[in-house]
């Protein structure tokens, strides 16, 4: 175990040297300069900032095959994202998640474990690779983008999986925009009370800023619970993950597929994160630092994705993957509302 962590490490600080840095650094800009963009148009004219991104770099596909680009932007669509969604430990706390009681936490495991399966057997019954089911239902049940770049880095390394990622991504951040807007306008006309509002929300919709836009939208305390179990859903994505890679690795040993470690080493970071907050060590300034960081991480990396796929591998996949994410949101919505009706 400790061997592992140690190699990992050693070729996580190679990636950094100057001659490795000379070579990736055209690729690095490249997803750089889209990654500001993108961050750019957010600011100034709303939207969101992670599906502007993958759409510029879908624009710059033709750079992909550059001999001058690819290692970069291969660099940033494998590493970059695996430092970003361990900084994402920053921002979730044990204590965080106690304050809320045993009720709401069993309600997001549970809804977590059941959209995943659901995801599985809706693949299997749409004639789908098994880890797309897998992606679709993690990325609906945990954090949307960040879970779905989380789980895709774990499962085998093949072009279809990195193509339906991307797709993943579009249809999880359209819908948990979507949902921002609709989510509130439900829990109004089902008279959930602040509390059970900011459950419902808290525990549906993927992305964090529509969580946290749609809760204080309703009121503070809405808000506050919202943001809590939005959290609690975060902290979801380290056993998940850890699960999925157990199961992977096994499975696809004897193939020819790229199959991750045992442990990601992405994963002890954002779990080591998560206990140093826990504990008090990080400031909250320090924290929000990260957070700030670990964003930037993520939106690069995806503008690095975008850049290495085109629209027509990403229509080649047809309907059935849109289909499979618009039935795991619902199904999410329907069963953490039976289960808020059921306490």
């Amino acid at each position: 175990m400790l061997r592992t962590v140690f190699v990992r490490l050693s070729d996580t600080l190679s990636m950094w040297r100057p001659a490795t840095v000379r070579k990736n650094w055209p690729g690095i800009a490249i997803a750089i300069v889209i990654a500001l963009a993108a961050s750019f148009i957010s600011d100034t004219y709303g939207g969101p900032q992670l599906l502007y991104a993958l759409f510029f770099g879908l624009s710059f596909h033709f750079l992909s095959q550059e001999a001058s680009c690819k290692p970069g932007i291969d660099f940033c669509s494998k590493t970059v994202l695996r430092i970003g969604v361990a900084l994402l430990g920053a921002r979730v706390t044990f204590g965080q998640i106690e304050s809320m009681g045993i009720r709401p936490i069993l309600i997001v495991i549970a809804a977590v474990l059941i959209t995943i399966l659901f995801g599985y057997v809706l693949a299997f019954k749409l004639r789908r690779p098994a880890t797309e089911g897998v992606l679709s239902g993690g990325a609906v049940a945990i954090c949307g983008a960040s879970a779905a770049l989380a789980i895709a880095a774990v499962l085998p390394q093949t072009k279809e999986n990195e193509k339906f990622t991307l797709l993943t991504v579009v249809g999880v951040t359209t819908l948990s925009t979507i949902a921002m807007v609709v989510y509130p306008v439900v829990a109004r006309l089902l008279d959930l009370d602040p509390t059970m509002a900011g459950i419902f929300i808290g525990g549906t919709i993927h992305d964090v800023a529509q969580v946290v836009g749609a809760g204080y939208l309703m009121s503070n305390h809405t808000g506050d619970v919202a943001t809590l179990v939005k959290l609690t859903r975060v902290a979801c994505l380290v056993p998940v993950v850890i699960g999925l890679t157990i199961i992977f690795s096994t499975r696809n040993s004897t193939t020819e597929f790229d199959t991750p470690p045992l442990v990601p080493f992405f994963l002890i970071g954002f779990v080591w994160l998560m206990a140093c907050n826990s504990a008090g060590f990080i400031p909250p300034e320090v924290a929000a630092g990260i957070n700030r960081v670990s964003r930037a991480c993520l939106v690069t990396a995806i503008a690095a994705l975008g850049v290495k796929t085109s629209f027509q591998s990403l229509a080649s996949l047809g309907w059935r993957p849109i289909a499979m994410l618009v039935a795991e949101t619902v199904w999410l919505a329907v069963f953490v509302l039976l289960a808020l009706a059921a306490l």
